[in-house]
């Protein structure tokens, strides 16, 4: 919650009880301090090369969900972007220029040399987010078995990167 959504808040239950401002201090200052104070970002990042970096970050945001972090975005003086970063959950990916690092992209490429995992709560309504965005699907929305029961299903961005979705669903008695 937002520190001016919660200053709102205290102040309706306030309203009814005067306790609560003494209640709700401390948590409007752990809320103010979380967004005043930088957060470690983790501290493995994968990075994933694109040869259109800016399609690339807003085809992720509009097939899978994820958002960029604007303040990791590199652009030169010619308005490219070089690179930025996304975030999912607790997560963060690199997005990098094709070429960077020796990598490149599938489409470059011709084969995926890697894939990503995300652990997602609702496979059925991300699915249908990412065949609704255009994504290509690689291996359609299945139910697995092997110690713990997931739904998973894998499709392909853009430029041919391969992503699994995948939520867990419950643990299997043996």
């Amino acid at each position: 919650m937002k520190p001016v959504d919660l200053v709102r808040k205290l102040r309706r239950e306030a309203a009814f009880a005067p306790a609560a401002l003494d209640r709700g201090k401390e948590r409007l200052m752990a809320t103010i301090r979380q967004e005043v104070e930088p957060r470690r970002r983790p501290t493995i990042v994968p990075q994933l090369p694109y040869q259109d970096i800016r399609a690339a970050l807003e085809f992720l945001e509009r097939a899978f969900g994820f958002r960029e972090i604007p303040t990791a975005r590199l652009v030169s003086a010619e308005g490219v972007i070089g690179h930025s970063l996304v975030e999912f959950g607790g997560s963060v990916i690199g997005i990098g220029t094709q070429g960077a690092h020796r990598a490149v992209s599938p489409m470059r490429g011709g084969v995926e040399s890697q894939y990503i995992s995300v652990y997602i709560d609702d496979i059925d309504a991300h699915y249908q987010r990412a065949l609704a965005a255009g994504a290509q699907i690689a291996t359609a929305l299945r139910e697995h078995v092997s110690g713990r029961t997931h739904r998973a299903y894998e499709a392909l961005d853009l430029e041919g990167h391969r992503w699994r979705f995948v939520q867990l669903m419950r643990e299997v008695q043996h």
